[in-house]
């Protein structure tokens, strides 16, 4: 596993987007695919990413992401033994802030409204993007067209 690729941490909502081969969010997940982005996940994360795949598209789609997530080399399972318990709207949303920390992650992303509590919050410090935030920054730092 590459120490200089980007580590990120993706809320479900940005994970089933950038899965469509005809998303414009497409890149990141080629980024994973690549070795350039590090996906960091738990294995609660991995949890809820099938059940909502299993509840999008299909059993067998769900299944082969698992297995995906479960032995891709630029897949980083992170254990997590503190739970920081900093989103109180939507306490299942924690999983992703804690996988963050644990695994150093570089930022979150998500669309969802309960992170932005992480914008008012020093310590722990986890940077949080949208999804459009993100794709500014790759592009500001050029990652998008790096090969």
């Amino acid at each position: 596993m590459s120490m200089t690729a980007l580590h990120i941490v993706l809320d479900t909502n940005i994970f089933i987007v950038i899965l469509g081969k005809k998303s414009p969010y497409r890149w990141i997940f080629e980024k994973i695919l690549s070795g350039k982005f590090i996906l960091c996940v738990s294995t609660a994360i991995i949890f809820e990413y099938t059940e909502i795949l299993a509840r999008k598209t299909t059993q067998d789609v769900a299944d082969n992401i698992s297995r995906f997530l479960g032995n891709h080399p630029h897949i980083k399972n992170t254990e997590i033994y503190y739970h920081f318990n900093l989103i109180t709207d939507d306490k299942d949303d924690n999983k992703f802030i804690d996988c963050a920390i644990a695994s150093n992650a570089t930022c979150l992303v998500s669309n969802d409204k309960h992170f932005k509590i992480l914008k008012n919050i020093e310590f722990p410090k986890v940077n949080l993007f949208s999804l459009n935030e993100f794709e500014e920054w790759a592009n500001i730092y050029r990652i998008i067209n790096e090969s």
